[in-house]
């Protein structure tokens, strides 16, 4: 169903939000037991990572995944929100998708780095990225797709960035306080 603005409907607006949680879930099974098994070999593979990048990761455990993805459901949510409210319109729903489907991308170079799986690397081709381009292609059809340019990229990515270290920032505040 379209909005009373001739935009998009939910299934464009709100699917950010559905594609992200089906992504999100494979992330909160998989990331503790890749952290304990994987994360170990690494460094010597990439020496150029700083060692506390890997200390950071290392200490990734459950609980503390869990409420940055929770965190993460909020900023998702509110840009899924504003999509809906504008009919596909929003600049920050439109820059939240582009950030999905680039972090998508992201998610399969990690995985060809590490020449192996990476949580979300199952996800991202079967969801993430379908999702934002089928996404893309209704707001094209319906005239509401927003130009592209390479700063766009830069912009989805930086936002994708930005939300991912404030929601782990939020966790670590959060349950350091317990």
């Amino acid at each position: 169903m379209k909005s009373a603005s001739n935009g998009v409907g939910g299934a464009v607006t709100w699917g950010l939000l559905a594609a992200w949680a089906v992504h999100d879930t494979e992330e909160v099974v998989m990331v503790p037991y890749w952290v304990r098994n994987r994360v170990p070999e690494l460094p010597e593979r990439f020496p150029r990572v700083p060692e506390r990048a890997w200390r950071a990761l290392g200490a990734m455990d459950r609980r503390r995944f869990g409420t940055a993805v929770a965190a993460m459901a909020v900023v998702v949510a509110a840009a899924a929100a504003d999509g809906r409210r504008t009919g596909g319109r929003s600049a920050v729903y439109q820059t939240a998708l582009n950030g999905f489907g680039a972090h998508g991308l992201v998610h399969l170079a990690q995985a060809a780095a590490v020449r192996g799986y990476t949580p979300g690397s199952v996800t991202s081709p079967l969801v993430v990225v379908p999702f934002t381009l089928w996404a893309r292609a209704r707001l094209r059809r319906a005239g509401l797709l927003r130009p592209v340019r390479p700063r766009d990229v830069v912009q989805g990515l930086a936002f994708a960035a930005a939300a991912t270290a404030g929601t782990h920032a939020v966790a670590h505040r959060l349950l350091r306080r317990r």
